[in-house]
C-alpha cells in the first residue's frame, strides 16, 4: 500500500511538471507542441514623438489663416507673433496642470487677452474673419465663387 501512494504521488508530479514546462513553452496553438516562433523581432516604440513647439503650431496654422484671410506683411507678422506668444502661455499652462477651475480661468484669461491685441492689430473686416475661423477650428473653408448667369442667344 505504501509503494502505490509513493508511485501515486511521483506520478502527480511528474504530470504537473510536464503542464508547468508545456505552460512555460507556450508558442503553440493550444492544442499541442505545434507552432512555430515568429522569427520577426517584436518593435514597439514606447517613444512619443516629441510635441510640437509654438512656432511649429503657428506655422501649420498660418498657411490656412492666409487662405481665409488676406493679410499684408505687417499683419502676417503681427498675427504670427501673438499667436506664438499666447501658444507659449497655453504650453506652459499645460505643463503646470494646475486644477480645473484655475486651468479654465487661466485659458478663459489668456483668449481675451489674445482677441484684444489682435482686435487692436486688425482690421475690423479681418479680425471678424479670424474669430470666424477660430470658431471652426482653422479648417478652411473654402471661398464660394459666384456663378456667372448663362447667356441664353
Amino acid at each position: 500500500m505504501e509503494t502505490k501512494k509513493i508511485f501515486f504521488y511521483a506520478l502527480l508530479i511528474f504530470m504537473a511538471s510536464i503542464l508547468t514546462v508545456e505552460a512555460q513553452y507556450g508558442y503553440g496553438n493550444g492544442y499541442g507542441r505545434g507552432g512555430v516562433r515568429n522569427q520577426m523581432p517584436q518593435t514597439q516604440s514606447n517613444e512619443k514623438p516629441d510635441p510640437l513647439t509654438a512656432e511649429e503650431i503657428v506655422e501649420l496654422q498660418m498657411p490656412k489663416i492666409l487662405k481665409v484671410i488676406d493679410l499684408n506683411d505687417f499683419e502676417k507678422a503681427v498675427v504670427s507673433t501673438t499667436l506664438t506668444k499666447y501658444i507659449k502661455k497655453y504650453i506652459e499652462l499645460q505643463i503646470l496642470k494646475l486644477e480645473g477651475n484655475k486651468m479654465k480661468e487661466s485659458i478663459e484669461k489668456l483668449q481675451k487677452e489674445q482677441s484684444q491685441e489682435l482686435k487692436a492689430a486688425l482690421p475690423k473686416e479681418k479680425y471678424d474673419a479670424y474669430v470666424a475661423l477660430e470658431k471652426n477650428g482653422f479648417k478652411e473653408t473654402k471661398k464660394r465663387k459666384k456663378k456667372k448667369p448663362k447667356n441664353k442667344e
